[in-house]
Parts: structure tokens; sequence; C-alpha cells
């Protein structure tokens, strides 16, 4: 690979970077994808690791903003292979007492089964999903495209009008919890709100955590929580087959180890051992935004200024998994979470706050709040016939010591929670594989420390201020140098959009008034970052 030359390299075969490749190679780019592990996909894979048959997705699994993203639909995975299937439902929460809230595939059955809780609940609901499908497409654009998103903003705005915009604008920085309050009376329509808000790393009473919890809450009510038949790796599968197709080539068990930079410019990238492969264009990383410029480019390409706000980068909450082989359906009291792909169990509305407060103050919570997939229920090839492929997550504090014997406790309380509301679950399972935070970093560098979201959803290392205070653009201030993983914007994920983003961007610095348009995003970095 010594002496090989390229228009572009790109560092890492997670989806965000299998998306720029593809990106890249439909303008005609010579395109190579470098990836450290074995298998490529990053946190999108599959691997029969407890028994054979049994089919688990160690890292993601349910995908709905991948299923929502204009990015990803424009690719026509479907035409490599990949094929989305459903759970009957798409989330349930299972509460002690037997009672469950459920998301159904059809807002009417779901609105229903809220006013259970509430009389007027069902019809709060609809509102929502209702505002939802006014504002869905344009809304998505805006998420999903480089900052700022002007276009996406004008036809968002015909859409609401001012008032609905600052409507909008008010749920991106209201707390869950009050986002709830303020439109139902019973428990239910707020536990699938807040549910999905503990998706994120955002404390069910601050600032920013309503608008993912809603942002989930409608993407499950509208395309649901689908699942790659097969298993999580088809859609890396089908991602490296269309890149393949296209003329890219991707290279597994080769890491990198530094960005060359030349005259200011990255010009390529070497690898671990020694060799060295040129970017006559660009070089495009889907690596933790630390890792990128602390590691593999170095303090001494870098404005002093960045490197230092870099050391105050937030990762989000470390995650805790265990995938479980059960030999029989989980036996769940709740009767509507035995046909969910997803469910959510643990905790109540108060006993979010308390498991936020925890973890910020460093102490696994116990009780834990698990979201707890069940595969086979979603896909029948998951495992063999009358048995379920499940796992459950939960997040837990940053810093905490994972000896042999943490682990065990760890996996003690989350089995013992999920008994709570599935009686006999331990006796139904036949075989387990625990993923620790260390775990998921030693297979997955990016995932550091087990934050399996590129640092955190906190509102104030988004936007404009993800991964720093900055552009929020892929643009880096080494030119020739993107930034493609989920570090940038839009941020955590499986939606491709970062991917796409710094794509796009290496794509117009290339172009005939890329060199402009380079100049001025230079000069905008170089104000930013410039010493006081």
């Amino acid at each position: 690979m010594t002496g090989l030359t390229v228009d572009a390299v790109v560092i890492g075969a997670g989806p965000n970077g299998l998306v720029a490749a593809n990106a890249l190679v439909d303008a005609g780019w010579d395109v190579l994808v470098l990836e450290e592990q074995d298998t490529p996909g990053g946190a999108v894979r599959t691997d029969e690791v407890i028994r054979p048959g049994f089919h688990t997705d160690l890292f993601s699994a349910f995908y709905p903003l991948a299923a929502a993203s204009p990015v990803l639909e424009g690719l026509n995975l479907g035409d490599h292979g990949l094929h989305w299937v459903h759970a009957p439902t798409v989330l349930a929460h299972a509460l002690d007492d037997g009672r469950a809230a459920v998301l159904h595939r059809g807002a009417d059955d779901t609105a229903a089964g809220l006013d259970e809780f509430a009389p007027g609940d069902g019809d709060a609901w609809l509102r929502m999903v209702e505002a939802w499908r006014t504002i869905r497409d344009p809304l998505l654009d805006a998420l999903f495209t480089p900052l700022p998103p002007a276009v996406a903003l004008l036809r968002l705005l015909r859409r609401t009008g001012i008032a609905g915009a600052l409507d909008l604008a008010r749920i991106g920085v209201l707390p869950v919890r009050r986002l709830a309050d303020e439109n139902f009376r019973g428990e239910g329509g707020g536990l699938l709100l807040a549910g999905n808000a503990m998706h994120a790393d955002v404390p069910p009473d601050a600032a920013g955590s309503g608008v993912f919890g809603w942002l989930l809450a409608m993407l499950g009510q509208d395309v649901g929580f689908p699942v790659p038949q097969g298993g999580a790796g088809a859609l890396a599968g089908a991602l490296v087959r269309r890149l393949e197709a296209a003329g890219g080539r991707v290279r597994t068990g080769t890491r990198v180890d530094r960005v060359v930079v030349s005259a200011g410019r990255a010009v390529g990238v070497r690898t671990a051992d020694g060799r060295r492969v040129r970017a006559r264009r660009a070089v495009v990383a889907d690596v933790t935004a630390p890792s990128l410029y602390l590691d593999l480019v170095g303090r001494e390409h870098l404005p002093a200024r960045l490197t230092r706000d870099l050391e105050r980068f937030q990762w989000d909450h470390p995650t805790f998994k265990v995938n479980w082989a059960v030999g029989q359906p989980v036996p769940w009291t709740a009767e509507a979470a035995r046909q969910a792909g997803t469910v959510h169990l643990g905790r109540d509305m108060r006993g979010f706050v308390d498991m936020a407060a925890d973890l910020s103050l460093g102490r696994v919570p116990e009780p834990p709040f698990l979201l707890f997939g069940q595969m086979t229920t979603a896909d029948p090839a998951r495992s063999p016939l009358g048995t379920e492929s499940a796992w459950a997550y939960t997040h837990v504090p940053r810093g905490t010591d994972w000896s042999q014997a943490e682990v065990e406790a760890q996996v003690e309380r989350m089995e013992s929670t999920v008994e709570r509301v599935a009686p006999g679950f331990r006796d139904a399972v036949v075989g387990r594989h625990v993923q620790s935070p260390a775990d998921l970093e030693r297979a997955n560098r990016s995932l550091a420390g087990g934050a399996v979201n590129g640092g955190t959803s906190a509102i104030h290392q988004q936007l404009v201020f993800r991964p720093t205070t900055g552009l929020g653009r892929p643009e880096t201030p080494v030119p020739g140098l993107y930034l493609a993983s989920a570090s940038a914007h839009p941020g955590g994920g499986v939606h491709g959009a970062c991917g796409w983003n710094a794509a796009r961007a290496a794509l117009g610095a290339a172009s005939a008034t890329g060199r402009v348009r380079r100049a001025l995003a230079h000069t905008a970095w170089e104000r930013v970052l410039r010493e006081p």
C-alpha cells in the first residue's frame, strides 16, 4: 500500500464513513476506506457471540433515524440487499404494576392506549402526531444538512408560520418532563416521551431533553423502530456492497495512526505498520473529535484555542450492555410488551430524575433504567423458532472501575430489573454475553469509555458548539481534512448525515468555486479560534 495515491482516504468504516465514501465515489472520486477492525460497520455489526443460531447486534440495533434519513434513502440501499422489518408493536414501557404505555404502529391505537391512563390523552397524542406530519420533511432536512440549513429552515417556516416556528424552537429547549406535563394528564404519554429521551444522555429536567424524546417518539409513530433483516450488520453490508460496486475500496484490519500534514494541508495518512496513502483531494475521518485532533493530527498543527477547547470536551454517559439467548419468549407481565421490538423498563417518571441524579453524582443507578431489545420479535431470523435473541443496555457513570466483581454486580442489577416485570426471565436464559464500557471501547475505539454518541447530546455541545465552540461544520482548521463522525453535527445515531455532510464539504472545496468557499471557511475558523 506504500506509494498508493487516491482522491480521498476515509478513516473508519462506520456508517458515517461508509456514507461519506459512497457520496465521494458517486462524484467520480477514487476512494479508499481504512478500517482498524477486521469487520466493517463500526457500531453497526452482528455476530453469533452467545451460541450458534442466535444473532446478536453488538452495538446499535433499532434504526428509526436511518429509516427516516433522507441521506440513507437517497442511497437506495434496498438495491444492495438491505430490507427493513418491524415488530408487531413499536415500543412498550413496562411498569412494575403490570401496565404498559405502548407505541403502536398506528397512531389511533397508540392514542386509545394513552386514554386508559387519562381520558383525553389520546387526543393530545394525535395533535402531536398531526403537528409532526406538518413539519416532518423540512425539519428532517434541517436536522441532517450542514449548518446553517437556510433552505430547509425557510421551507419549515412556510409550513409553521412565525408562531409555529417559535413553538418548535421552544420544544428544542424544553425539558422532557415539562413537555409531558404540558401535554398529558396521565403517566402514559410522558413515559413514551421521557423513555425515548433517555436514549440520549440529557437529564429529563434539563433543557433540550424534550426534543430528543419528542423526535424519537414521533419517528417511532411515523416509521417505527425497524431493524435490518438478518442483523444490524446487513446495513453496513449494503453500504459496503454499494461502495464496491461503484469502484470504492474497503481495507479492514488497517489502523490509521497519523494524518499526514504537509505545508499546513492534510495530504494523506500513515498506518500503524508504517505504510502511507496519499490523498490528492481529501482525508475524511469517521473517528471522534478528540481522537482526530489530538491523536491523529497533533497539537502542533492546530490552533491553541482548539486544543484547549478539546480538553473540556464532554463525553456522553457510558453504556453497559448485556446480550441474552432466551430459550422461550420473554415472560412479560404486561401482555403488550410481548409484541414490542423495544421495551423500556425499570423506572417511572419520577425515577428518571433520580437516575439522572445518580449519573451526575457518579453513582451506579439502582435499579437501572433499561432499554430492552427483542430482536427475534422484530425479525424471526435472529434465533431458532420459539426463542428470543435479546439484549438490554443502560447508562452508567463515567470513571467506574469495571472489575469482574463490578461487572457481575451490574449484570445482577439488570437481570433483577427484568425479572420484576418478566418473572421467570432468568430461568429462560440459556446464554449471555456481557459488554462493559471497557469491552465496547476494545471492540470499537470510537466508543471511548463506552460512550456511543461521540460526545454529549446536551445543548452546550450541539449545533455550533459541536464538537467545540465554532462553526459546527465538517471542515476543520486543517485544509483537506473533514470530520465525519458523530462528534460532528448533527451528532449521534445511525443516520449517515455526519458522513454525508463531510463528503459534501470535500466535494464543494474541490469544485470550481470551492477555492473561494474554502478560503472563506478557513478565514471564519481563524476568527473563531483566534487568541484573545
